[in-house]
């Protein structure tokens, strides 16, 4: 029977953070993102040092989500984080790969469901995850994923034992994440407020975003 809304699901986070970023040309994760002065708006001349986007994406993550995962590739050199770092067997096999491997890890620390986000989601909030999640307590669907035109299949809740199902998709040859989600029982949070899903490809990319934000 699906969870009241008024009771709030718990979550693990699994923020995917190994990927290839052929576009950008660096790893993203270590993609240096400004931190705001601490009480002030986060406009550009209000900033003061950086933080790497993977700590903030996992310091977002982990408001909302315990424990947090990290999956990375092999080799890839990350900062000390709030989250337990996982890693890929092989570089570059695309999303649906890690994404079954941090819901494993997350499954084994028991967790039923997991809040799964790429690791170039500067402008991620809380809120969204919340949505997400009051979704998720209603409705006994395997995966709750934001739509805005559009499927975020990298910024939502799945269930854990799909961990399973995506062993069986990768074994198949299949490597999207569509894949997956077409496969399952899915259901989508229409979100009128597209920023928080906004993913970055390149450091103009972060700035254009910062600045929209001002």
């Amino acid at each position: 029977m699906p969870q009241s809304s008024t009771q709030p699901i718990a979550l693990a986070g699994v923020v995917l953070a190994g990927g290839a970023s052929r576009r950008m040309g660096r790893d993203k994760a270590t993609l240096p993102v400004p931190v705001p002065v601490a009480g002030e708006a986060a406009s550009p001349n209000e900033r003061r040092g950086a933080t790497t986007m993977v700590e903030h994406v996992v310091g977002i993550v982990g408001q909302r989500c315990k424990p947090v995962f990290v999956v990375a590739a092999p080799g890839q050199r990350l900062p000390a984080l709030q989250a337990q770092v996982v890693r890929d067997e092989v570089r570059g096999l695309g999303p649906l790969l890690a994404t079954g491997r941090g819901l494993r890890a997350a499954a084994e620390a028991g967790t039923t469901r997991a809040f799964v986000c790429a690791v170039d989601m500067p402008l991620l909030t809380v809120e969204l995850i919340d949505e997400l999640a009051n979704r998720a307590a209603q409705v006994d669907a395997d995966v709750v994923l934001p739509w805005d035109g559009r499927d975020h299949y990298l910024a939502a809740i799945y269930r854990t034992d799909l961990a399973k199902r995506i062993d069986e998709l990768v074994a198949a040859g299949e490597r999207a994440m569509r894949v997956l989600v077409d496969s399952v029982d899915a259901q989508r949070v229409v979100v009128s407020d597209s920023r928080p899903l906004a993913n970055v490809n390149s450091a103009d990319d972060l700035h254009t975003l910062l600045q929209l934000t001002r």
